[in-house]
């Protein structure tokens, strides 16, 4: 149903406000399936984590992941962690238009002073922190989103040190009304990423499929020349390919150029369609009768 990415500087709310969120889903009449992605799940150690480029690297290299199997359309994920990347934040939202759900960024702008604060009283308390050369580091790299980037919007923001995080915080109230508002026609203020062939997987079809695509491919060009050649090049119709195959039927002479970039053209085609269609046939017949079908519908004379 929705990817929900939170971001902030480091002890910033980022958790409270995950779980408000997660509360005031789990609190609706249609109960969805809600889901928090952070560190914890993997029993991590922030400090280790962050400690180098390398650490962090595969930190968000297991997010992603866990993030890729999570996606559905059936299910809420709400990814609770730094987030600070503005390119880490955009594979994310690559992630959500490939499952073709909606998507939405939840800021914690807390200030400095603050997230340092609150850094301080964890440790007081025994609870995990920062180390303070980790934390400087990570304030420091922060990349704040900006509403003008698609990965970034729609932005709604949170001022923990201002306000208390609660269910009733406004930009979480917005959140929940964001991601459960239906849509219909009338919508203009709810976008649901649209997939497209660049973020879809291929779909798995028969080893031979292209080699019968290519050779059946040639062998409807052959005849065409053939009947071509026999008629001085006048117009040809009726040419048979076989039993239970369609006749090609072309009303004007088609130069050998034109037919092989009308072949390459029907393989691509065809190639992109079986994305988000059937797979492409992969049998010999198979592979005629659409290639006829196409120069039929291309050349005209259907």
């Amino acid at each position: 149903m929705a990817l929900v990415v939170i971001c902030g500087q480091p002890c910033s709310g980022k958790s409270t406000a995950a779980h408000c969120l997660a509360g005031s889903l789990n609190a609706l009449e249609s109960k969805p399936t809600v889901k928090i992605i952070d560190e914890s799940l993997f029993h991590l150690d922030r400090n280790q984590c962050y400690a180098n480029m390398t650490a962090e690297k595969n930190l968000r290299g297991v997010l992603r992941s866990e993030v890729d199997r999570s996606l559905s359309k059936d299910s809420i994920v709400i990814v609770d962690s730094l987030n600070s990347i503005k390119g880490y934040r955009y594979e994310l939202w690559c992630l959500a238009r490939a499952a073709g759900i909606r998507y939405c960024v939840l800021y914690c702008d807390t200030e400095i002073s603050s997230c340092r604060e609150w850094n301080k009283e964890r440790g007081e308390k025994g609870e995990a922190t920062y180390d303070d050369n980790i934390f400087e580091d990570l304030v420091r790299r922060f990349e704040k989103p900006e509403r003008r980037n698609r990965w970034d919007s729609p932005l709604f923001v949170l001022w923990p040190s201002k306000d208390r995080i609660e269910q009733s915080s406004a930009a979480v109230v917005d959140t929940v009304s964001y991601l459960t508002k239906k849509v219909d026609s009338k919508s203009r203020d709810v976008k649901i990423l649209q997939p497209t062939i660049a973020t879809q997987n291929a779909r798995l079809s028969e080893a031979n499929t292209l080699y019968e695509m290519d050779r059946a491919t040639q062998e409807v060009i052959n005849a065409i020349v053939e009947a071509q050649s026999q008629a001085l090049g006048g117009p040809i119709s009726g040419i048979s390919l076989g039993q239970n195959l369609p006749t090609i039927s072309i009303q004007r002479a088609v130069g050998l150029p034109e037919l092989r970039s009308l072949r390459r053209t029907f393989i691509k085609l065809t190639g992109q369609s079986s994305l988000s269609g059937p797979p492409p046939p992969s049998d010999t017949d198979s592979a005629k009768r659409m290639f006829v079908d196409y120069l039929n519908r291309e050349l005209g004379t259907v």
